[in-house]
């Protein structure tokens, strides 16, 4: 059978040409995502069937991902249970969405069930209502923008370019070392991918900001489009000392960048807390949810 491969940038039309027969909600389907990703979950690839295949390792589990692509549903599932018949592995799907279940039951009825895990689901957010932060519910986050341009009032916004990508790289050292990520092996994986994607933001096509005070990078953000409804915010990092800093580069990324979309997808919480009632606290119009899919 067709054989797994790592996944590397240089597979990103690959990537692309297979991910763009489906429009998932997911950020997991994503090119920067699988490729920024690869190294710390083991992301592989293989193609067969017209379709892309897809696992990877998530807390010391081996998953699939949906098979994506061109070809046959049934006939790309027939395949990976074949792939684990063969390599006596254990058949599981990750990031598997309400949608993708209900394809699964029309070809196997009942043969399947599936685990939605909350910690996993991607916060979608309407592009206008982060560009206007209008209404009530909005009140908060509008004052935190009000304080930060009154405090800051030769405050700047810039697009990321091959002018301020080695200041861009020294802001996240700096992001790191504030927030003690040797001490935490999650933190020191996610700037690793973060300084990965900003080194390599032109040939995967990602697109970012900035915010400045007194010539200073103090936050900013990076993420890619999805498809063209919407775009995917990957990382959003800025000083603890400056307050309004993330309300401020989430508004002003998406007025000078984004006003094509129609939602933004602001990825997971992964269940932390603080996390979490920031991304409730900015009113997502949906939830994308993931499951793990198995048999029963």
């Amino acid at each position: 059978m067709e054989q797994f491969k790592k996944v590397t940038i240089e597979d990103k039309d690959i990537l692309m040409k297979y991910l763009s027969y489906n429009k998932p909600w997911a950020c997991d389907y994503s090119v920067g995502n699988l490729i920024l990703w690869a190294d710390v979950f083991n992301t592989q690839f293989a193609l067969a069937e017209d379709m892309l295949f897809i696992k990877f390792m998530k807390d010391r589990e081996l998953y699939f991902a949906y098979p994506m692509g061109n070809g046959d549903l049934k006939r790309a599932f027939e395949w990976l249970f074949a792939y684990c018949e063969e390599n006596n592995i254990e058949f599981k799907m990750n990031n598997v969405e309400p949608e993708m279940f209900k394809e699964v039951e029309k070809i196997y009825p009942d043969e399947f069930e599936i685990t939605y895990v909350r910690d996993n689901a991607d916060y979608i957010y309407s592009t206008e209502d982060l560009k206007n932060l209008s209404g009530k519910k909005y009140h908060g986050k509008k004052n935190h923008v009000n304080k930060f341009q009154k405090t800051y009032p030769d405050w700047v916004y810039e697009s990321i370019t091959d002018k301020n990508i080695d200041e861009c790289i020294e802001m996240v050292k700096e992001w790191c070392a504030e927030n003690k990520c040797c001490e935490d092996r999650s933190k020191a994986d996610e700037i690793c991918v973060l300084i990965k994607g900003l080194r390599n933001r032109t040939e995967l096509k990602l697109i970012g900001g900035i915010i400045r005070t007194a010539g200073k990078i103090v936050a900013l953000t990076l993420g890619e489009k999805a498809n063209n409804d919407m775009f995917i915010i990957h990382f959003e990092k800025a000083f603890k000392g400056i307050q309004g800093a993330y309300p401020m580069i989430g508004q002003q990324f998406i007025i000078h960048e984004l006003s094509d979309y129609a939602y933004v997808n602001r990825e997971e919480d992964m269940g932390v807390e603080g996390l979490r009632k920031s991304k409730e606290s900015y009113y997502p119009v949906f939830m994308a949810e993931k499951g793990i899919l198995t048999k029963k």
